[in-house]
């Protein structure tokens, strides 16, 4: 099962780690390991690219950042592989996500001069943008011919178990999924509610959007830590932000 139909799909430049993804997901696809084992594997080793950070190994924490996002990418990958699709694995992921954006920052904020409510501020920026990649995404997603419906464009009430999960757990990670970013999508809707009615977004829109997916936002993370640039680091992300309103700005022009 695809993503997307043929004429919708982009270059995702924050999708870089699907090759590795694909990989490590065909490596799998014959084993016990399942969607949700992988799922844990990328928070792992995103735990480790933290304890990097705090550490002071900046090139081991990029590696390990990269290394995450390509993870993050198999456990998809191998949900479509094995034809096992899970609003568990799909509410764990973003679940996983927001915490460890959440404990990089304050990683950041631990080992550079920045101060913690400016971190806050970041993270905070870092999330509004994701949102704004992921309402697009998904509404192309959702309308796409024969594209994954996994997400949903409003995510009002827990959805039904798929085979193979039980109720009971999709209700619990519904609930902290809409605790966690629920603020975020609301504001995002706010700034943009004619949206979901568009049928589909032009490719190379979708590419400029792809600036803020998460991938992109790790790379960004994973390049200045090497280059010295952790200062900057919280800095830039607040001023990124700003793109926001140039993106929805584009979108309405469209």
């Amino acid at each position: 099962m695809s993503k997307l139909a043929t004429e919708d799909k982009f270059l995702d430049l924050s999708d870089y780690g699907r090759p590795f993804g694909r990989f490590l997901a065909n490596q799998l696809k014959n084993t016990r390991f399942t969607p949700i084992h992988v799922t844990i594997l990328f928070g792992i080793t995103g735990l480790v690219a933290i304890y990097c950070i705090v550490t002071n190994h900046f090139l081991l924490a990029g590696f390990f950042i990269v290394l995450k996002s390509g993870i993050d990418a198999a456990d998809g990958e191998l949900a479509r592989l094995k034809n096992t699709p899970s609003y568990v694995g799909r509410y764990l992921d973003s679940v996983f996500d927001i915490i460890l954006n959440f404990l990089f920052l304050i990683a950041i904020c631990y080992v550079s001069k920045t101060t913690i409510w400016l971190s806050i501020l970041a993270f905070i920026g870092i999330q509004l943008q994701g949102t704004l990649y992921n309402y697009y995404y998904v509404i192309l997603r959702t309308k796409s011919v024969g594209g994954d419906t996994t997400s949903k464009i409003f995510e009002y009430k827990s959805p039904r178990a798929l085979p193979g999960e039980t109720q009971k757990s999709v209700d619990i990670l519904f609930k902290i999924y809409t605790i966690v970013y629920g603020g975020f999508d609301k504001i995002i809707h706010l700034l943009d509610p004619e949206a979901y009615k568009v049928k589909t977004f032009p490719n190379w829109f979708m590419t400029l959007l792809s600036l803020y997916g998460l991938g992109f936002q790790l790379l960004i993370i994973a390049v200045m830590l090497p280059l010295g640039w952790i200062e900057f680091i919280v800095t830039f992300f607040i001023a990124y932000t700003a793109l926001i309103f140039v993106l929805i700005g584009i979108r309405k022009m469209l």
